[in-house]
This record gives C-alpha cells, sequence and structure tokens, in this order.
C-alpha cells in the first residue's frame, strides 16, 4: 500500500498575481466570476501592487482617502487589468528601448600620424599596452599612439521583443523583507515558499516536529542560475564593464540556490535537499523527484518549486537570436500592424511567432495521506504520478522528440489503471506546455490527439496558461498546476483568449482547445494531465487529482477516521484563510530566518540506532535493515 503525495498547500507569483487562495486564477478568469469575487480579486490585486493600502478597518488611497471594496474596485480595475498578465516590459526593470551593449571600434592615426588622448590617474590601466606612449601632464596622462587603437564604446540600442510576462507593476519582492544583495530571482524563491507554506493552515512547528528531520525535504531549482548583476550577470560582466566583482555573486547565481535558500531562510531544515533541472520542464522534474519519495515512504513531506528571474536584456537576445520569441516585428506582420500588440504576444494554438518571456516562481507542499490525515490539513488535490522521458536522436537540440509521446501516453495510461476509463474520458482535461510556437503548436496538438485516439477520449479540453502569463521557464509547469488547482475550486478551463481562431495546422480531431473560458461545473473535472516540453529533449507530464476525487480515495482508505478529520480540517481552513484574508491586504508574512541561532553542532548526539539534533523533536533514525538480504 503505497503513500498517496497529497498537495496541502500551495503559493507563488506570476504576471497574474499571488498563487495562494487562487488569486492569480482568478485574474485570469476574471470575467466569468460573481461581481462579488471579481471586486475581492481586483481590491486583492490592488493592494498587492500597492495601489492601495488595508489600515485594519478600511482601504486607504495614496492621499489617505478611505475606500470601501466596491470603490477600489471601481476606481483601480484600469490599473490592475492593465498592470497585470503580459504587457510590454516595464522600465521598472529596464527600459527596453535603452539597451546597454559595446560597440566594438577601430580609432586610426590621424594627419600627424599618432593617436593622442587624455586619461585620469584613476582610468589608467594596471599594465600599460606596450604600444603606448605616456607622460604625466598635470595630475593626468597624455597618450599617444603609432598604432590603430582599439576601444568598446557604450552604445544603446532596442530589444527586438519587448513582451513580457512581468510581476504586476508596482509590486517589488525586494520590498517585501530584508532582502539585503539577495538577486531577484532567490527574492521570488522566498516569498513563492512563504505564500506556499502560509497557505498550508497548520504551523510550519507543528508539521516538523511530527515527522523526523530526514523525512523533509525540499526539491527546487531555477533553469538560469541568477542572471541579474547580484548573481551570474555580475560575475561575468563587472570586470569587463570596469567594475568589482563581489564576493557574493558566484554562489548566489548558482542554480541550487533556490532549494538551499528555503532550506536555510524559511525552513530551517537538515532534511533532504534536491536541485534538479530538465529546461522548461523543470517543476516537473523536482515534483517527480518529490513524489517518488513521498510513495516510497523516504520522504513525509516536501515542499517543492522553482524561481526564475529571467527578464534580462541577454536572456531575451539568446531567445530572440535563436529564433523562438514573438518580436514586436513578428506580431506587427501577424496581425498587419505598425504597432505590436502586446497582450496579445503568447498565443497558443492559433498563429504565433514565438514565445513570450517571463518571470515567476511556484511551489507546492506534498505530504503523504497518512500525516495529511493526522494533522487536519486540507487536501487542494494530489499527484498521482510523473512520468519524464527524452526524445532519443534529434535534428537540433531545441527540436521537438519523440520522448513527449512517451512520457504523455504512459501518464494516461496510469490515469486509466488507477481512476478509470470513464474518469479519464469525461472528466480530465490538459494543461498543454503551449508556448506559443508554430512548432509547438503543431508537435504537441499531434500528441495529444494521438494518444486520445488511442485511449478512445473525444473533446478533450486543452488549456493553455501561457497565453496569460507568459513563459517562467523553470516554473512554467508550476503555473500550469496553479491553474490546474483553480479549475478543480471553480470548475472553469481559462479560455485562450490571445487566439481569434485554432491555426490550421493544428490537430483537432479529438481535441478541444477554448478560447473562453469553459464551464466545466456539469461535467466535472477530476483529473489534469500537465504536459511540459524543454529544449534538449526534456519532456515530462504530470497527473494531478481534484480534491473531491482524492476525499473519495481517502474515505475508501481510512473509513470512520474521516469524520474526525473533517472536523480537525475546519481549524486548518479558518488559519488558511486567515493568511489569505491579510495577503489579500498586502501583508504577505515573508518568511526569512536569517540571524536566527544556529544549529550548535557539538549538541548533536550520535548512537548506533540514530542521531538527535539540537532544536528538532524527533530523531533521525537509521534504517538498519538489509536491502539485499538474499545477496548477504
Amino acid at each position: 500500500m503505497q503513500a498517496l503525495p497529497v498537495i496541502v498547500g500551495f503559493g507563488g507569483y506570476n504576471a497574474a498575481g499571488r498563487s495562494s487562495s487562487h488569486q492569480a486564477f482568478r485574474r485570469m478568469v476574471l470575467d466569468s466570476l460573481p461581481a462579488q469575487e471579481r471586486e475581492e480579486t481586483i481590491a486583492a490585486l490592488a493592494c498587492l501592487m500597492s495601489l492601495v493600502s488595508w489600515d485594519g478597518e478600511c482601504y486607504r488611497d495614496g492621499d489617505g482617502n478611505s475606500l470601501d471594496l466596491a470603490a477600489v474596485a471601481a476606481k483601480y480595475a484600469g490599473q490592475v487589468l492593465d498592470g497585470t498578465l503580459i504587457r510590454r516590459l516595464e522600465t521598472s526593470l529596464y527600459d527596453p528601448d535603452q539597451v546597454l551593449a559595446h560597440k566594438r571600434v577601430k580609432v586610426q592615426p590621424g594627419d600627424d600620424g599618432q593617436v593622442s588622448f587624455k586619461l585620469g590617474r584613476r582610468d589608467m590601466p594596471g599594465k600599460v599596452p606596450g604600444h603606448w606612449q605616456v607622460e604625466p601632464e598635470n595630475g593626468s596622462f597624455e597618450v599617444r599612439s603609432k598604432d590603430n587603437g582599439e576601444f568598446l564604446v557604450p552604445v544603446y540600442d532596442s530589444q527586438a521583443a519587448q513582451a513580457a510576462g512581468q510581476l504586476p507593476s508596482g509590486f517589488d519582492p525586494a520590498e517585501q523583507y530584508n532582502s539585503r544583495f539577495h538577486p531577484r530571482g532567490l527574492q521570488m524563491a522566498l516569498l513563492g515558499a512563504s505564500d506556499a507554506l502560509h497557505s498550508v493552515g497548520v504551523p510550519w512547528e507543528t508539521i516538523a516536529a511530527s515527522v523526523h528531520p530526514d523525512e523533509i525535504g525540499v526539491y527546487g531549482s531555477s533553469v538560469f542560475g541568477q542572471c541579474g548583476p547580484e548573481g551570474f550577470g555580475g560575475l561575468l560582466q563587472n570586470r569587463l564593464k570596469g567594475e568589482r566583482t563581489t564576493s557574493k555573486q558566484l554562489a548566489l547565481g548558482l542554480n541550487t540556490m533556490p532549494a538551499d535558500f528555503v532550506n536555510a531562510y524559511v525552513l530551517g531544515s537538515v532534511g533532504h535537499t534536491e536541485a534538479i533541472t530538465g529546461a522548461c520542464a523543470s517543476f516537473l522534474y523536482v515534483l517527480q523527484a518529490a513524489v517518488k519519495d513521498i510513495r516510497s515512504g523516504r520522504r513525509r513531506v516536501a515542499i517543492v518549486g522553482n524561481a526564475e528571474a529571467s527578464l534580462t536584456p541577454e536572456i531575451f537576445e539568446g531567445f530572440t537570436n535563436m529564433g523562438a520569441l514573438g518580436t514586436d516585428e513578428g506580431l506587427c506582420k501577424l496581425d498587419g500592424s505598425s504597432i505590436p500588440n502586446w497582450r496579445r504576444a503568447s498565443r497558443p494554438f492559433g498563429d504565433n511567432c514565438g514565445f513570450t518571456l517571463a518571470e515567476g516562481t511556484q511551489f507546492v507542499v506534498l505530504m503523504d495521506d497518512a500525516l495529511a490525515m493526522e494533522l487536519g490539513a486540507d487536501i487542494h488535490g494530489a499527484v498521482s504520478d510523473v512520468f519524464i522521458n527524452a526524445d532519443g536522436l534529434k535534428k537540433s537540440i531545441s527540436a521537438p522528440g519523440a520522448g513527449n509521446y512517451v512520457s504523455f501516453a504512459k501518464a494516461v495510461a496510469s490515469a486509466v489503471a488507477a481512476f478509470g476509463e470513464e474518469v479519464v474520458r469525461e472528466h480530465s482535461f490538459i494543461h498543454a506546455h503551449g508556448s506559443s510556437t508554430p512548432a509547438n503548436r503543431v508537435t504537441e496538438s499531434e500528441i495529444f490527439d494521438a494518444v486520445a485516439g488511442a485511449f478512445g477520449v473525444s473533446d478533450w479540453p486543452v488549456a493553455a496558461v501561457k497565453s496569460y502569463v507568459g513563459h517562467t521557464i523553470s516554473s512554467a509547469s508550476g503555473d500550469q498546476m496553479m491553474a490546474a488547482l483553480g479549475t478543480f475550486k471553480y470548475q472553469l478551463i481559462p479560455g485562450i483568449k490571445t487566439i481569434d481562431a485554432v491555426a490550421e495546422d493544428v490537430h483537432q480531431k479529438h481535441l478541444s482547445y477554448p478560447l473562453q473560458d469553459l464551464d466545466t461545473s456539469e461535467r466535472g473535472m477530476e483529473l489534469a494531465f500537465i504536459n511540459s516540453k524543454g529544449f534538449g529533449g526534456n519532456n515530462a507530464t504530470a497527473v494531478v487529482v481534484a480534491p473531491q476525487k482524492v476525499e473519495v480515495m481517502l474515505a475508501r482508505r481510512y473509513g470512520d477516521a474521516m469524520a474526525q478529520y473533517q472536523k480537525q480540517r475546519e481549524k486548518t481552513r479558518e488559519a488558511a484563510a486567515d493568511y489569505a484574508a491579510r495577503a489579500d491586504r498586502g501583508q504577505l508574512d515573508v518568511i526569512y530566518r536569517f540571524g536566527e541561532p544556529v544549529i550548535e553542532e557539538n549538541g548533536i548526539k550520535i548512537t548506533r540506532q540514530g542521531m538527535s539534533v539540537p532544536g528538532y523533536e524527533l530523531d533521525v533514525v537509521f534504517d538498519q535493515a538489509n536491502p539485499w538480504p538474499d545477496m548477504a
């Protein structure tokens, strides 16, 4: 009897807002919500974006005037809508029309046969080039050379692709805690993990005290590491820019740091840690590792997620030169216009010209079902399995291949085995990778259509969340996960609203691509297949189970114990709702435990049976069973 990995908390941030309590999902389906929820969503985003504040009794605008909920929604709806989802990259990060570069120029001797210029004392290089003749002159130096000189001259240019899935306007992760020198990606990791932990509704201290220290695991990464100036960006650029390289840029640039920061500064955990990357499928890679460990019993609690701060000029340029990004010129050609429609830049399964780069972070908290029952944790879904497969021989490293056929088909087959054909045929939907490239719309739809035909599925709904938030690279399938949990809660599948029609070359025989929000309340969605594809042949598909289906499964396993669990769960839901109310009013309660007392290593006690670590309720217990008794 294997443990079932259940989702007891979720959180994060992307261009749609905060993930916990489904805030970001509600932004995506805003027009399909009842009026009250629509107003609450707009007001919550207005607080996140610092358009209004909450003083404990009412909302306040920038001038200190009091506003009620309806007034906030009416006054700030336009700014909230304009400042969320995909839009033109805002200058709060950098100006896409003033991107710094250097032009290599050669300076030739003039009529006098020399090149001459003056340099200040501080500007003189430590090692003077051999062809320079240097003479002091009134505190500076006169430099003459008879050879051609080569210089790098600063120039500014416009970025070819200016659409982005940027965090909501006015929301700066660095302002939410004492962020010191942290790169933006690590700031987001702390915020995302904190949001997920608070959403559980059970204090972390209670969870940690209920399990052995090594039964906790953190699974997280980023694909690019930290490419901003505080990380690898500064490490690789500063010397060439004439600036100082710091002692922190190398360490903080590592792509393991999201997991490391969560372990050290959020949880204070000495448990398992694992950082895996699989290009754009990285969230499902770390999710699979956590699911395997929980199903096997090696882990009882897992914090799983990614953070990616990918909106830098260098990453934009790399993807643009690859031909993968939807450029401004490409968007104009699609629309026959002279001004790009940045809001509709990402067009999965429609006529498109490339994906839209984005930033974001997503985390889920998993437990085994027995621990969730014991603690009265609220269950938002379960992950029954994740399948990962490579492409084999490829035309190019970025081309799609055969691996996704394997991962997706295995996921569907596993769901049929676990839940039955009727559930898969009538009560499941697909969250596509849906990158918005011409190649993806054909190849991914072909996979879905072929598998649907093999398993007798028709009219299979396909969602594509990148049309709202763009491509957040390592956390992209985390965005899909959050949207799937939103569908389970609201029974709404977000439509692909950035396209007017499905492209002619997209496979549609057994599939349905809703262009507006699809109400599934009568049909009832119980399963989601989250599909992800990454450069290099990184393919992954996860099977996510709806909470109502999980509750039926738990009732079969635990019987009469469900009544006590449901009673205890009410307190958990009250605590989670209390956090949601505070977060919706701008109080994010970011966990950052820097400066707290460290573990005194001289207090660790080791025996042949296990070891105790100061500050932890239970001991680490050694597994003394021989796994190969027949070979001893």
